[in-house]
């Protein structure tokens, strides 16, 4: 491969992918293209004993009770270990071998701060920073309620004039520096939405800026807002004007985890490195869009009006001209104090032995919030654990045995950065590199009522099946299936992962990993107010999923795959799908970089050959499924990529610039996008060498070549 194929650098200024998900579906009828059905005509696949006995053990008021109880006691990373050992003790009573084990993490907590904003004339005004207690909503009223702020955000005071970043992607600040915007030395004011929070952050202060605020803007939530007729809530479905999405600021894209162990797990005695390359130096807080509007109104008229910024979304629906500023004699003056510590969490642990201990199935969720209720995010998913484990449980009785082992996991310190599940795969990694056959993973089980997948191609086909064997309850139907809407929604393409939930350090070690949700349209379906204290077990039980049947459909879900994964003689990983998907990447690379010939497209070719062929040999079932377990080791061959080597899979990993949504060839495509030619020809050779590995794991079923297996094939 020579970098005379690669065209047209210039054009490279967006990464392949890397673009936040945004689902905006309007008010369009997602069941218009099955309107023609009538009511009671849906047609599931046969099941078997134990997949109907599995579907029939979840109980949506079993589910109910197990909501309630995640979402009325504050669990922040750090300071939940009696709900850790009620989570053990609900699956041992189902039969699960359980335990809490515990890592000591740097974890920071909120003190105090402050926000104001002073006009030239030497008038003030103070931001409120607080969310409106509810008398409908018991636990925005709880003492032990989380103040609004951002988890490793740095303490410190900054006073300064200020300008409007928009979204505070790299091309944002690209823009505001073709247009002449001053940043050094300012404080950013940064809209919600594209990248993930820690990125505006760390591109603010990577421009010479000393603070960042960023709130959240009412244009994202479509239809239903206020303006458009619909009652905030409790009252209504619209956005409560005073929610604050609080979060981390971790630099996410550079390592997940820990910020002072990187590589290795945190314990008391570990040695810590310097955090800064992942944290943080500068103060951030989190505002509403109440108090967004006074600080944004300050600059209409100063500096640039936002129609002329001409970026994607920066000008949103609060009632400002969204001008960049800053406006001259017009300044905020923010105040962070944050306590820094070394701190216990806990993950616990369950386990079902099966015949075949040497290979493992996985299923995780989270289990902290930052706030007190934390109903969709992660406890939605907790819920759905506990009911998935009664449902083993029951099988188990009725004389089902594994073959697989099956270990779930309820992961603490997520929402800091992947923490609880990154120094568990840390600590493990030897045996989960040679033991496990996929990683499920569910975080926000149900924040609206529309299933998501994402999944790494070997886990595509045995997701579609599984889909096909529920029903899926849409405001109420009963006559279609989790199928039948995903496809309808999503055109039968099942999303890439980047990063984001716990899945991340399984897939970055060549696991083959899968994500499920459901969430809401973006456009017509009640707001989500994520990272909110009205992420409430009133708000779910009352907008989100009343009756809490969406959580059936999605543990029924994951319960299928979990079953299949553990049970089926032949592990049900179809590695055909790998060479399909990457072909689609790699036209995708192709167009990015106008190219005509490339070396790993041979890769690719012999990949899809080699797929083809072993997965046709039924007979050599031990080794075949050794080889299933380890192909995907193969794509992280070839070390990480340049300045965060965590992310080692050469096919896709989070973009630079986004934090969550994927890049796929990302080595390719970020050395594209710095003109760095020669770093742009050694990630072509490390994604081909890795496609090659993948393709020899393959070829080790050296029996395959036998004539007399080749007669049976």
């Amino acid at each position: 491969m020579k970098l005379d194929h690669f065209l047209l650098l210039a054009l490279a200024t967006a990464a392949v992918d890397g673009c936040v998900r945004e689902r905006d579906i309007g008010s369009v009828d997602p069941f218009s293209e099955l309107a023609k059905r009538s009511e009671g005509q849906l047609h599931l696949p046969h099941l078997s004993k134990f997949e109907s006995m599995l579907l029939n053990s979840f109980d949506n008021t079993t589910v109910d009770t197990w909501a309630y109880y995640y979402t009325h006691g504050l669990h922040i990373a750090g300071t939940n270990r009696s709900m850790a050992q009620w989570t053990a003790d609900k699956w041992a009573e189902s039969g699960f071998t359980s335990s809490v084990v515990s890592y000591d993490v740097y974890l920071n907590y909120p003190v105090s701060h402050s926000l104001s904003l002073t006009h030239s004339d030497g008038s003030t005004w103070k931001a409120s920073l607080e969310e409106d207690v509810l008398a409908k909503d018991d636990t925005t009223s709880y003492p032990d309620r989380v103040p609004t702020f951002h988890g490793y955000s740095a303490s410190g005071n900054a006073s300064a004039e200020y300008v409007y970043i928009g979204r505070g992607q790299k091309v944002d600040f690209q823009r505001l520096l073709e247009l002449g915007v001053d940043l050094k030395g300012k404080i950013a004011i940064a809209r919600y939405g594209g990248p993930f929070r820690g990125l505006k952050v760390k591109n603010a202060q990577e421009h010479g800026m000393i603070g960042c605020i960023i709130f959240t803007d009412p244009a994202d939530d479509g239809n239903v807002t206020v303006a458009k007729g619909h009652k905030a809530y409790p009252d209504g479905p619209a956005r409560n004007p005073s929610s604050v999405q609080r979060g981390s600021v971790q630099f996410l894209s550079t390592y997940p985890g820990d910020p002072t162990t990187p590589g290795y797990p945190s314990r008391p005695d570990s040695p810590r490195v310097d955090k800064s390359p992942v944290v943080p130096k500068i103060p951030s807080i989190p505002i509403s869009q109440l108090d967004a509007e006074p600080i944004l109104a300050a600059l209409d008229g100063h500096g640039i009006a936002g129609q002329k910024v001409n970026r994607t979304r920066w000008v949103g629906a609060l009632n400002t001209t969204y001008s960049t500023g800053p406006a001259p004699g017009v300044k905020l003056s923010m105040s962070n104090v944050m306590h820094d510590t070394y701190t216990p969490i806990w993950n616990s642990i369950g386990i079902i032995n099966g015949t075949e201990q040497d290979e493992v199935v996985i299923l995780g969720n989270h289990r902290d919030a930052w706030i007190v209720g934390g109903a969709a995010d992660p406890n939605s998913g907790s819920a759905v654990m506990i009911e998935l484990a009664k449902a083993f449980g029951k099988l188990q009785a009725a004389g089902w045995k594994p073959k697989r082992t099956i270990v779930l996991c309820s992961w603490d310190g997520e929402e800091y950065g992947l923490v609880g599940s990154t120094e568990w795969v840390e600590e493990y990694l030897p045996w989960l590199k040679a033991s496990t056959i996929a990683y499920l993973n569910v975080d926000v089980a149900v924040s609206g009522p529309l299933p998501d997948v994402g999944a790494t191609p070997e886990l595509h086909k045995i997701a579609i099946e599984a889909m096909k064997k529920v029903v899926w309850p849409y405001k109420g139907r009963r006559d279609t299936s989790m199928y039948d809407i995903w496809k309808t929604l999503n055109g039968g393409e099942i999303e890439v992962l980047g990063s984001g939930s716990d899945y991340t350090s399984f897939l970055h070690n060549g696991i083959a990993s899968l994500d499920v949700g459901a969430g809401g349209d973006g456009s017509t379906d009640p707001v989500y107010h994520y990272h909110s204290n009205y992420d409430s077990y009133h708000w779910m039980s009352t907008f989100g999923d009343p009756g809490f049947h969406t959580h059936v459909a999605v543990g029924q879900f994951l319960g299928l795959l979990a079953y299949h994964l553990s049970t089926d003689e032949i592990a049900p990983l179809d590695v055909t799908n790998y060479g399909i998907e990457m072909t689609k990447y790699y036209q995708k690379l192709k167009k990015y970089v106008a190219a005509s010939q490339y070396k790993d497209l041979d890769a690719v070719s012999k990949l899809q050959r080699k797929a083809r062929y072993h997965r046709s040999n039924r007979k050599l079932v031990k080794h075949l499924n050794s080889v299933y377990r380890d192909f995907g080791r193969g794509f992280v061959s070839q070390g990480g990529l340049p300045d965060r080597e965590f992310y080692k899979h050469m096919l896709y990993a989070p973009g630079l610039d986004t934090g969550y949504a994927p890049t796929t060839f990302p080595g390719v495509t970020e050395a594209i996008d710095a003109k760095n030619r020669t770093r742009a020809a050694e990630f072509v050779e490390r994604a081909s060498n890795a496609i090659y590995v993948a393709a020899g794991i393959l070829a080790s079923c050296h029996d395959c070549d036998n004539p007399v297996v080749q007669e049976q094939i």
